[in-house]
């Protein structure tokens, strides 16, 4: 399928946003991605990966060729561009652990009841140093909610080209692995009691951590 008939599927201002950050990766942030073949082509999934910069969501997003929801935070919503754009790409608010926020809980089921998909970051902020970093109990408690597949990223290179402390790098190269999708079996154990949702954040995150950076293509 053509990127642009999978933009014309989408709603109009996010098929043109996600058109202009297919644009942005190509010229400016082209890496390997890999496994692109995990991704579900019907039905609602999640998306579960690290996050070192504020170029995680819209570069992993370039890469779906569906629309998907996003979480943001509640503070972010000021009167101005920023809101109007965060709600005409269907972001949903969140406080900022991610997990505890009823209202995004139950926009997140909506959301995947209408077949969409939706990205989440475990770790629940950017790491101060590109490294991996211990998931939150919150993104958990949503997997376990929602019930649905879960497909592990890993992002590679974004926090060298805008990490946490550090300015804007045109021209690093960042990549994208996408793994196999973890059924809800797989990561979810009811019987746990209080430690599910940790549990279940820690197996996502184990999966995100076992995906290596692809080798370079020679041409």
């Amino acid at each position: 399928m053509s990127r642009l008939y999978t933009q014309a599927e989408m709603e109009p201002a996010y098929g043109f946003f996600h058109y202009l950050a297919i644009v942005t990766y190509d010229i400016f942030f082209r890496g390997e991605v890999t496994g692109l073949e995990n991704l579900p082509t019907e039905g609602s999934f999640l998306i579960a990966a690290n996050h070192a910069s504020f170029l995680d969501p819209p570069l992993i997003g370039s890469q779906v060729q569906r629309q998907i929801a996003y979480f943001a935070r509640k503070t972010l919503w000021k009167p101005g561009v920023a809101a109007w754009w965060l709600d005409k790409v269907g972001t949903i608010p969140v406080d900022r652990d991610g997990g505890q926020d009823v209202s995004a809980i139950k926009r997140v089921l909506r959301a995947l009841k209408d077949d969409k998909g939706l990205i989440l970051f475990p770790e629940g902020t950017r790491s101060p140093d590109g490294g991996l970093q211990a998931p939150k109990a919150g993104v958990g408690l949503i997997c376990c909610r929602a019930q649905v597949p879960v497909v592990p990223v890993r992002i590679f290179g974004s926090f060298d080209a805008f990490g946490k402390g550090r300015g804007l790098r045109l021209g690093t190269p960042v990549s994208i692995v996408f793994g196999r999708p973890i059924p809800p079996s797989d990561y979810d154990e009811p019987g746990a009691g209080k430690e599910r949702y940790q549990i279940a954040s820690d197996r996502i995150m184990e999966r995100i951590a076992a995906l290596r950076k692809p080798e370079p293509v020679v041409i």
